[in-house]
């Protein structure tokens, strides 16, 4: 069955967790060692691949003396300063030895959120793999904030599946799949091999990070996976820390949990409006724009917002909210905090009257719009 699933896979966004490649001890190049050969052998059967890899922090932190997860975000970033380094001298080592080239990428969410810098990127990943380059991509964990944040490489990867228009996304973790119960507290515990659809119940399944070198749990992986679902890409929840896992899942056997992709593909442009650019702030919209943007699809105009929260530049992600702050989805905005505060409520024809120019009759049009449901 599992090979059936695979059977369209040319490109694959393979995402390697800091539990899988490190221990308390730092960095195992073993380990980095195996899956760069299995990553090799994809290659060599026609897949391309794009790693995004944790394990930074985890190979620099014993060089600050540092036991655990380090208590700050200044030593974590130290420690990601000197670990990426050496995670990335692990990575060439061990595709030297195959003859293939390596190339890092550190990417930051505004990266992404910006639609130019995203397209940046983008072209800078196909030009890598039309190289035959193997792009390794992590959080720039040296400079980010809170602000700017993926939130964690599980989160990147799915985004990066969206980047680069891949077919698969493998989550290599240090557990075996998605449970129905803890297996840590239960040992009845049942691995789901195949989940058709990503409901309450299923994520209610994930429980946290068992170890101290990760920041992804299961409940991470499984946003992911929903992420990369949306986007019409399956995904697969692998250990990693078994050899050859990764070439057994494509040789079609049942290793993991295999999620299948919506049938209703959500586009590209939509699921970056969704998932990628952070919204700034809210707008409070009255029920006649509730009514036209979930029955009619139409575009949101001035005369339906009553309310806004927060601030927010043109071209700024922003919420969109009932009156009583009910959230309905986000959108690009196409007027500043600064423009829309006076012609909000008014009509589209008196815009133009109000500030002197316009960019156009709708505050967010409809196709830079993604609605909940």
């Amino acid at each position: 069955m599992i090979k059936n699933l695979l059977s369209h896979v040319r490109r694959v966004v393979v995402k390697i967790g800091s539990g899988v490649i490190s221990t308390e001890e730092g960095l195992d190049a073993s380990i980095v060692t195996g899956l760069s050969q299995s990553v090799g052998q994809l290659i060599d059967r026609g897949f391309e691949v794009i790693l995004v890899s944790s394990g930074a922090v985890a190979a620099g932190k014993g060089a600050l003396g540092i036991h655990g997860r380090p208590p700050t975000i200044p030593l974590k970033q130290a420690a990601a300063a000197i670990g990426q380094t050496r995670l990335m001298r692990a990575y060439k080592d061990a595709f030297l030895e195959q003859g293939r080239t390596v190339a890092q990428v550190l990417l930051t969410r505004d990266d992404l959120a910006n639609r130019r810098r995203y397209l940046n990127a983008r072209n800078t990943l196909m030009t890598l793999l039309d190289h035959r380059i193997i792009p390794i991509i992590n959080e720039n964990d040296t400079v980010v904030v809170d602000e700017i944040r993926f939130g964690d490489n599980d989160n990147l990867s799915a985004m990066v599946t969206n980047l680069v228009e891949a077919n698969l996304l493998v989550i290599l973790s240090d557990v075996n799949g998605l449970y129905d119960r803890d297996p840590r507290r239960d040992p009845q515990a049942q691995l789901i091999p195949v989940v058709e659809r990503i409901t309450a119940e299923i994520e209610g399944m994930a429980g946290g990070s068992a170890n101290t070198v990760g920041t992804g749990g299961m409940a991470t992986k499984l946003k992911a996976a929903k992420k990369a679902c949306l986007y019409g890409v399956g995904t697969a929840i692998v250990n990693g820390t078994v050899p050859n896992n990764l070439i057994r899942l494509f040789d079609g056997e049942e290793v993991g949990t295999y999620f299948l992709p919506a049938s209703n593909r959500m586009a590209a442009k939509k699921h970056w409006i969704a998932f990628t650019k952070k919204p700034r702030g809210k707008l409070f919209i009255d029920e006649g724009a509730v009514r036209a943007l979930l029955d009619g699809h139409k575009s949101l105009l001035p005369s339906g917002v009553k309310g806004v929260d927060g601030g927010f530049d043109r071209g700024d992600a922003v919420r969109l909210c009932t009156l009583e702050g009910e959230e309905l989805g986000q959108g690009v905005i196409n007027y500043s905090l600064t423009e829309l505060l006076p012609i909000m409520g008014k009509k589209s024809s008196e815009i133009e009257k109000i500030l002197g120019y316009k960019y156009g009759d709708e505050i967010i049009h409809r196709d830079n719009l993604v609605l909940n449901s």
